[in-house]
């Protein structure tokens, strides 16, 4: 197997090494946008290593994304990470975006193709703007001032044709100038390993980061799960089932199974983990205390100790 080591990611003080992101979407309301500020003010406390606001499906939720960044900023010291695609904008009109991004202080871009607008049957470029995430990459780069993170599928993007395609657009776009990838969220950590040994092979060497989904409606992550060609195991269908009506069990049953998911890939000596929150905080905070982030220090030592 591959050395993971190249996974380490902004290595904080505590001891075990263990440093966590977060991902939220803008979200529809003022209601809802006074909620999300609430998780980023609870979230904080962890220090993650950086903060990541969605741009939505099909690129259709630019000003909330703006907005929503600009009010966390305002009232937080998260290290902003801002979504920027290439769906229906001109270049011009994506870097002015990525300007307003730098205007505000978030100097960390996650960069994507995006999907499929509403009413085209598959992905089209604009005429007039970048195709595809490679040549975003490059184009941030240019503009220069950017920490760039891109997107990886260990379970292959559901648009490519096959892995070898699927591993040549990531190394495209790490060859562009990525910094790092973070991976779409799966289940079987055998699936991340597979994917660590292939990018390797393929000549990939930026760090390559496990996104972990908090499963905060089981229905709801299998539909989402199919549409992004993720796994969902029968043992994890085992665990959920007769759970419908019982959002306590479920919630505990999420954290455990996030813990433990999270500890296995430690003990393969991945330290950095990056949480898509669902714009809720409660099974976020639940896991991270569960990995002795933001303890004391004498009992955070006792903890990490058996998997550092």
């Amino acid at each position: 197997m591959t050395s993971l080591s190249q996974n380490a990611f902004n290595v904080s003080k505590n001891p075990g090494g263990f440093t966590v992101s977060f991902e939220v979407f803008p979200p529809m309301s003022d209601v809802g946008q006074a909620n999300l500020l609430n998780v980023a003010h609870e979230l904080e406390r962890f220090e993650p290593s950086f903060f990541s606001v969605t741009y939505g499906a099909g690129g259709g939720t630019q000003k909330r994304t703006l907005d929503t960044l600009e009010k966390i900023t305002e009232q937080t010291n998260h290290n902003l990470a801002g979504h920027l695609t290439c769906v229906g904008s001109t270049k011009e009109q994506t870097n002015a975006v990525a300007q307003k991004y730098k205007d505000m202080g978030v100097k960390h871009i996650v960069a994507l193709r995006g999907d499929k607008q509403k009413d085209q049957d598959k992905y089209t470029p604009h005429p007039g703007g970048y195709s595809n995430a490679t040549e975003l990459v490059a184009g941030l780069k240019e503009m220069g001032g950017f920490d760039i993170s891109v997107a990886a599928y260990p379970e292959k993007h559901p648009d490519s044709a096959n892995r070898q395609a699927d591993l040549d657009n990531l190394k495209a776009k790490i060859d562009a100038g990525a910094d790092r990838a973070i991976t779409q969220f799966f289940f079987d950590n055998q699936v991340y390993y597979d994917f660590l040994e292939a990018t390797a092979a393929h000549g990939i060497t930026a760090p390559i980061v496990p996104g972990i989904l908090l499963i905060h409606d089981f229905n709801n992550v299998q539909r989402f799960a199919k549409m992004c060609n993720t796994d969902v195991p029968d043992w994890l269908k085992a665990r959920f089932e007769g759970l419908e009506d019982n959002l306590p069990a479920q919630q505990l049953v999420a954290v455990s199974t996030a813990v433990e998911q999270v500890l296995e890939l430690a003990s393969h000596g991945i330290r950095h983990f990056h949480f898509y929150t669902m714009n809720k905080s409660e099974l976020a905070i639940a896991v991270c205390r569960s990995l002795g982030l933001n303890m004391p220090q004498a009992r955070q030592t006792l903890h990490t100790s058996s998997v550092a």
